[in-house]
């Protein structure tokens, strides 16, 4: 439901956390059904999830409801709390097409389960070409820039060796999505209060949030610290 958000870095954060509060983090990246489910479960939500603060604030939650929400202004509607009381026919009879969508990918892609697993068997020498090329055309065709396809190329050795070396690429990634946002929110809330870093703290959501990150940036050191002080006690005892 955070705005802006969206599905990727849901999938990521859902993967990050399950890995953990796993039992056994060495098997992720092998397959293990927690690093799938946790991530596709969070991709799925995540396509809902966006829809709440588009109708309740106005407010897209992905770059699908930002155009959905370009369409609601074209015929007249203006999402928002008011729009529950004024259009409650146009609210519950989008909210009923999610209900039935899920049921219709249900039915559709149960018998098609066989062919999706089929894809997983493609050897990477085939695979890999494919993925390259539709990558290069799709960076190409956003902006007609060669120099675009120079800087997918750097960055896919920078993963090679992230890879090679046991680094996790998915913060890099999260850093890279959520990095032009977090600065605007920077400039705009330090703009909010004439320049003091003091908003952070003082405000109830924004100190709460603040409080919750420095908690789980230290959540480790915690945990490392917590389980040394068990092992002590049980080596005393």
């Amino acid at each position: 439901m955070l705005p802006g958000a969206g599905a990727t870095i849901a999938s990521f954060m859902a993967y990050a956390i399950e890995k953990k509060v796993s039992k056994h983090p060495e098997k992720f990246g092998t397959g293990v059904i927690e690093g799938v489910a946790a991530p596709e479960g969070a991709n799925n939500s995540a396509a809902g999830g966006a829809m709440v603060p588009l109708l309740t604030l106005g407010i897209p939650g992905s770059g699908t409801t930002a155009v959905l929400l370009g369409a609601l202004l074209i015929h007249g509607l203006r999402p928002g709390p008011l729009l529950f009381s004024t259009h409650p026919d146009f609210v519950w009879g989008l909210i009923a097409s999610m209900y039935i969508g899920n049921v219709m990918l249900v039915i559709q892609n149960m018998p098609m389960i066989g062919l999706w697993v089929r894809l997983l068997k493609v050897p990477y020498k085939v695979l890999m070409p494919l993925i390259i090329t539709i990558s290069a055309v799709g960076v190409f065709a956003t902006d007609n820039n060669i120099f675009d396809m120079w800087v997918m190329f750097f960055f896919g050795l920078v993963g090679y060796v992230m890879r090679k070396l046991d680094y996790p690429p998915a913060p890099m990634v999260l850093a890279l999505v959520l990095g032009p946002m977090v600065e605007m929110s920077l400039r705009q809330s330090l703009t909010i209060a004439h320049g003091s870093m003091s908003i952070f703290f003082t405000r109830p959501i924004s100190g709460t949030l603040t409080v919750l990150a420095i908690l789980s940036l230290f959540a480790p050191l915690l945990r490392i610290l917590w389980n040394k002080y068990r092992k002590g006690k049980t080596a005393a005892a």
